[in-house]
């Protein structure tokens, strides 16, 4: 199977985002989302060949999973933190 390359990371955000999924770093730029989930069921149906598509183009890329959320933060692509919904409890 293919790997993908640092240099590849740019294009692969971007054609990732092209096809409508949020790509996003998570967790203080650690990891990243593709955004695929947050499709509906019938987006999803239709754009799954194209998700396939990048994911043969590209390769593997279980190495890069820093450096490609360390980019898409460098862009502005990320889910901020949830706030916490624990709750101050006062007597």
């Amino acid at each position: 199977m293919k790997t993908m390359t640092e240099d590849q990371i740019p294009n692969f955000v971007q054609d990732v985002a092209d096809i409508g999924c949020d790509i996003v770093a998570v967790m203080g730029g650690t990891g990243f989302l593709l955004g695929d989930a947050d499709l509906s069921p019938e987006d999803y149906i239709a754009t799954e060949p194209q998700i396939l598509a990048i994911g043969e183009k590209y390769g593997r890329r279980d190495h890069l999973i820093f450096e490609i959320a360390q980019y898409l933060v460098s862009i502005g692509r990320y889910a901020p933190p949830r706030q916490s919904t624990a709750r101050r409890v006062v007597n």
